[in-house]
C-alpha cells in the first residue's frame, strides 16, 4: 500500500508540472460597461481607439460594445448606423448618458433638432460634457433662442478654451443681439485660441464693414485668404470692396473665384450649386492661366471634398506635373490611390510627399503601413522611426514595431518598443503580455511576472497571461499563487468544469485532499463525463485507502475514456489489493513444478540420488548374472 501511494503521488506530480493547458474565460460585461463610460477621459485617439477594441472583447454582445461600435460608425462616416448602435446601447442600458449625449450630437448633425434637444438635455442632466453644451448653443442660436444659446457657449467656453468655434458662435449670438462690441470681444478671443479661424476675420471684417471701416475689413480679409485661399465667402466680400473702390480687374477675379459671373454679382448662388459653381470657375481661371499651380491645387481639394475623387486624382496629377511644392498635394494623390488599390502609385506619391517635406508624418505612416503589408519589414521599420520622430506619442505605432522586432528577435529592440509603448499606455494589457514574454525568454523571471500581473491585472480574463504567469510560478515552485489564481479562474467562471478540475489537481498536490475532492466532484457535476476529473478522484480516493470509491470512480473514468492507459493501471492495482491470495496452478504448471521442486532437491544431495538409481536397477543385474552361472 505505501508502494501504491508513492506511486500516485508521483503520478499527481507529473499531472501537475507537465506542459497542460490552463485557459480561463470570463463575460465581465460591467466592467466592459465601467471601461466605456470612462472613455470620454482619453483624450489622445490612439490610446481610445486601444480602450475601445479591449472594451468589445470583453462582452460583445453588451450594452458596451454597441456603444465602441457606435463610436467605430462614426469614424467612417456611417452616421445611420451609429445612430442605430447608440440607440441599442440606450434599449439595454437607458441611463447612459454618453450615449445620449452621442445620439444627441448625430442627431443635430443631420439636422433633428427637436430629437437632439432632448438626448442632449437628457445627457447634461446626469453628467456634464462642454461638447453637449457646445451642440445645444448652435440649436438655440439657430432658433434665436439666444440668451439659451449663449448660456451653452459660456458652458462648454469654460472647459475647451481652445476651441475658437465656441467663441466665433457666441459672437455670432451677440451679433444677433445687436452687441457688436462684445461679439469684437469673442471674435478676438477666438483668434487668441486658433489664430487660423477664418469665420473670426469673416466675421470682424463683417462688422467693420457695417460701420464703414474699410481698411481694418480689408486688413481681416487678407489675413483671411492667406489661410483660406478658397474661401468663398472671403473672396467675395473682397470683390465688393475692390468693386467699390473701383478697381474692377480684381473686383472681376474675386468675384469669379467666389463662384460668381459677372451676371451673378449682385444674386446669391444657390445652395445645391456652390460647390460646382466654385470648381467652374476655377476651371475657367485656369484657362486664363493654365501654368497656375496653385489653382490645380485647389481645384484636386475642391474635388476631393465634394467625393470626386477621379477628377481630384487628374487634378493632382496636374498640380504634381507642373512641380507643385505642396506636399498635401502629393499625400492627397496617394491616399486617392490607396483607395483606388493601386499601391505601386501610392508608394511614389508619397515617397515625393517626404521628398518636398520629410516631415509630412502622415505620408511616412501610410508609407510603412503598405510596405508592412508586403512583408518588406525593414522599410516599414525606417517609416515608422521616422513617423515616430515627428509625433513620438503613438503607442500604437511602438507596439507595431515592437512586434516587428519581436518577430524578428531583436529581442533588445522590441523591449525598447514595448517600454516605450508602455510609457504613453502602461495599461496596455496585450504590451505588458508579450514584453513578459521576452522577459521569461531571457530569463529575467521577475519582470516577467510582473508584467504578467500587470496583464492580469487590466484583463483579468487574459488566459493568455494566466497560463503563463502559473507557468512561471510552477517552476519556481510557488504553490499559493499558482492556488491564487487557478482560485480567481473558477470564480470568474464557476460553470466551467476544467477550472474546478485544475484547482483539484493543485489541491491534491498540496495533500489538501479535502478541498481536492470537492473541486473534482464539482468538475463532475458539470461534466458527469468528465473522465480526466474522474480518473483524478479515483487516483485520491486510492491514495486515501477509499478503494471502494476508488474502483466505482475508475470504472466511471474507464467507461468515460476507455483509452486513458493510466485508469486501466490504477484499476489493475485495485483488484491486486482486492485480491491478495495466490492464484491457482494449472496440472500442466503444477507437474513442471514438481520436477523442478525435485530437481531442486538432487542438486543438494547428489550421493542419494546416486544410490537411489542402483537399489532401482539392482534385481536386472542379479537376473543376468544367475542365467550366466547356470
Amino acid at each position: 500500500m505505501k508502494t501504491l501511494q508513492t506511486y500516485l503521488l508521483l503520478l499527481s506530480a507529473v499531472v501537475l508540472l507537465s506542459g497542460f493547458s490552463w485557459g480561463f474565460t470570463s463575460d465581465p460585461c460591467k466592467e466592459a460597461l465601467d471601461s466605456a463610460e470612462e472613455l470620454n477621459t482619453i483624450h489622445d485617439d490612439v490610446q481610445l481607439r486601444q480602450a475601445e477594441a479591449k472594451i468589445a472583447a470583453q462582452c460583445p454582445n453588451g450594452a458596451a460594445a454597441h456603444f465602441v461600435m457606435a463610436l467605430q460608425q462614426e469614424r467612417v462616416s456611417n452616421f445611420d448606423g451609429a445612430i442605430e448602435e447608440y440607440r441599442r446601447v440606450l434599449q439595454q442600458e437607458p441611463t447612459f448618458a454618453q450615449a445620449s449625449g452621442n445620439l444627441g450630437l448625430l442627431y443635430a448633425q443631420k439636422g433633428m433638432n427637436d430629437e437632439a434637444s432632448v438626448e442632449l438635455t437628457r445627457a447634461l442632466s446626469m453628467m456634464q460634457n462642454p461638447l453637449y453644451h457646445k451642440a445645444l448653443a448652435k440649436i438655440f442660436a439657430a432658433q434665436k433662442v439666444y440668451p439659451l444659446a449663449a448660456y451653452h457657449y459660456k458652458e462648454a467656453g469654460q472647459v475647451l478654451t481652445g476651441d475658437a468655434s465656441i467663441f466665433t458662435g457666441l459672437a455670432e449670438v451677440y451679433t444677433g443681439l445687436n452687441l457688436p462690441d462684445k461679439a469684437l470681444d469673442e471674435y478676438r478671443r477666438a483668434l487668441a485660441a486658433d489664430p487660423a479661424s477664418v469665420t473670426a476675420y469673416v466675421g470682424m471684417a463683417t462688422i467693420y464693414l457695417q460701420r464703414n471701416q474699410i481698411d481694418k475689413a480689408l486688413e481681416q480679409l487678407k489675413q483671411g485668404e492667406a489661410i483660406a485661399p478658397q474661401n468663398r465667402e472671403i473672396h467675395l466680400l473682397l470683390a465688393d470692396i475692390y468693386e467699390k473702390q473701383g478697381d474692377v480687374k480684381l473686383a472681376d477675379y474675386h468675384f469669379l473665384l467666389g463662384g460668381k459671373s459677372k451676371a451673378q454679382k449682385t444674386a446669391d448662388t444657390p445652395d445645391a450649386s456652390e460647390a460646382n459653381g466654385i470648381i467652374e470657375s476655377l476651371k475657367a481661371a485656369i484657362k486664363e492661366q493654365p501654368d497656375d499651380t496653385l489653382l490645380y491645387e485647389k481645384l484636386g481639394h475642391l474635388y476631393q471634398v465634394a467625393g470626386k475623387n477621379a477628377e481630384a486624382l487628374e487634378a493632382y496629377r496636374e498640380a504634381a506635373h507642373r512641380n507643385s511644392t505642396n506636399s498635401d498635394v502629393y499625400l492627397n494623390q496617394g491616399i486617392l490611390y490607396e483607395q483606388k488599390s493601386q499601391l505601386d502609385e501610392a508608394v511614389v506619391a508619397y515617397k515625393r510627399a517626404i521628398k518636398v517635406n520629410p516631415s509630412n508624418a502622415e505620408a511616412h505612416l501610410r508609407l510603412g503601413d503598405i510596405r508592412f503589408s508586403r512583408g518588406l519589414f525593414q522599410e516599414a521599420v525606417d517609416h515608422y522611426v521616422e513617423f515616430l520622430k515627428l509625433r513620438p506619442e503613438s503607442p500604437d505605432i511602438h507596439l507595431k514595431l515592437a512586434r516587428i522586432f519581436a518577430k524578428s528577435k531583436e529581442v533588445a529592440r522590441a523591449i525598447s518598443s514595448y517600454s516605450a509603448v508602455l510609457a504613453y499606455s502602461p495599461d496596455d494589457g496585450d504590451a505588458n503580455r508579450e514584453v513578459a514574454a521576452l522577459y521569461a525568454k531571457k530569463g529575467d523571471i521577475e519582470k516577467a511576472v510582473t508584467h504578467y500581473s500587470k496583464a492580469l491585472a487590466v484583463r483579468k480574463e487574459d488566459s493568455d497571461a494566466r497560463i503563463a504567469l502559473i507557468s512561471l510560478y510552477v517552476k519556481g515552485k510557488k504553490y499559493d499563487e499558482i492556488t491564487a489564481l487557478l482560485k480567481e479562474a473558477v470564480e470568474l467562471n464557476p460553470d466551467d468544469p476544467m477550472n474546478h478540475y485544475k484547482l483539484g489537481l493543485m489541491y491534491d498536490f498540496k495533500k489538501e485532499y479535502d478541498n481536492a475532492i470537492t473541486s473534482y466532484k464539482k468538475a463532475i457535476e458539470l461534466k458527469p463525463d468528465n473522465a480526466r476529473a474522474l480518473n483524478a478522484l479515483g487516483r485520491l480516493y486510492m491514495k486515501t485507502g477509499r478503494l471502494s470509491e476508488a474502483k466505482e470512480t475508475l470504472e466511471a473514468a474507464k467507461k468515460a475514456d476507455p483509452t486513458m492507459e493510466e485508469t486501466t493501471v490504477l484499476l489493475s492495482n485495485i483488484r491486486d489489493e482486492f485480491n491478495p491470495e495466490p492464484r491457482k496452478i494449472s496440472k500442466g504448471k503444477k507437474s513442471k513444478a514438481k520436477k523442478s521442486k525435485k530437481s531442486k532437491k538432487n542438486k543438494k544431495n547428489p550421493n542419494k540420488a546416486k544410490s537411489s538409481g542402483t537399489t532401482k536397477k539392482a534385481p536386472v543385474a542379479t537376473q543376468k548374472s544367475t542365467k550366466k552361472k547356470e
